[in-house]
């Protein structure tokens, strides 16, 4: 073969070969963000705040949120549009509409807002209870709907089933802890897995700490989601007293008679539990016979029985468990 002939083949292969090549495919983080990252939004409020003379002085917010239903639905925090008087949603794209609130629940930290448009992207939302920890997720953000779209940090699930409670009662439960860095603005934004759907809606983190973030679990938000998109509101019973959960460290702390429970800081003086007489002091053991080890447990107990109905509730009392019959009402 001559050197013209095998010249020839050489180049004729390279064609065939550029002909039948295929366009690099994104793998990967980069292939789930591409995936995720169009429905995150930028949400963004305007409301009246009061200085020390009552003058009205405007302020602004910003946060992410993500469409979760193609009809305009997008899921966000509650402390993102708390008090808003406008609020405008700005996709990844540009196009930026103006959003309604459905409704919010502040125990939760959850609300949904609604926008009006076409050809919307969506997220799946997925399955937190398959999460395992030390597997890689991703916390996607739009805090600022900057040019280059919405920010992206990676990490892995530390911790599931975390709480965080605060003096008083108040807290969230259920949270999936990460060190993915969710930075300020984040907060609505959502905690994705390798899989591609969402698991988590990006909501606090520890200031004084590095690595140490919360989302609130995709499969606790659901059922608040439904309440809102149902009624504008969560429907919820009950029992009228300030919690704490009782650790180890709490019942050694005040020589508790036992080291898990609800301890019942205080009561309503007409509330449901204070009319079946329970007393602060008292430590909430068992609901419908169901133990309960927590403030998170207890709410869940609570939870999964109708306004009206009475329930029995096992306290401990010093040295004696006492079950007191407690008539659910509605948490206003």
């Amino acid at each position: 073969m001559n050197l013209k002939l095998a010249l020839g083949l050489v180049a004729t292969l390279l064609l065939a070969s550029d002909a039948h090549a295929q366009p690099p495919q994104s793998t990967g983080v980069p292939a789930v963000v591409a995936k995720v990252r169009p429905a995150v939004v930028n949400v963004a409020t305007r409301q009246l705040s009061y200085d020390a003379l009552l003058r009205p002085v405007p302020a602004q917010g910003i946060g992410s949120g993500v469409i979760f239903d193609a009809r305009g639905y997008v899921l966000t925090n509650d402390h993102v549009v708390q008090g808003a008087q406008q609020i405008r949603v700005t996709l990844p794209d540009g196009r930026a509409f103006p959003g309604k609130l459905v409704g919010a629940d502040p125990l939760t930290d959850l609300a949904v807002v609604k926008i009006d448009g076409r050809d919307l992207p969506a997220a799946r939302l997925g399955d937190s209870s398959k999460l395992e920890v030390g597997e890689t997720v991703i916390a996607i953000g739009n805090p600022l709907g900057l040019e280059g779209g919405p920010t992206v940090t990676v990490g892995v699930v530390s911790a599931v089933a975390r709480s965080i409670e605060e003096p008083g009662g108040a807290g969230l439960y259920d949270l999936v802890q990460t060190d993915a860095a969710i930075n300020p603005g984040n907060s609505g934004g959502p905690l994705v897995r390798m899989a591609g759907d969402v698991i988590g809606i990006n909501t606090a983190i520890i200031q004084q700490a590095q690595g140490i973030g919360f989302a609130i679990s995709i499969n606790s938000a659901k059922p608040i989601v439904q309440e809102l998109l149902a009624h504008g509101r969560v429907v919820r019973p009950f029992i009228g007293i300030v919690p704490v959960s009782v650790t180890p460290r709490i019942a050694s702390a005040y020589d508790l008679p036992v080291d898990h429970g609800v301890l019942v800081a205080r009561l309503g003086p007409r509330g449901p539990a204070a009319r079946a007489g329970m007393r602060a002091g008292d430590i909430i053991v068992a609901v419908a016979g169901h133990p309960v080890k927590s403030l998170g447990e207890l709410r869940v107990a609570i939870g999964q029985h109708k306004i009206g109905e009475t329930v029995d509730l096992a306290v401990r009392r010093e040295k004696t468990t006492v079950t007191l019959k407690v008539t659910l009402a509605e948490m206003r």
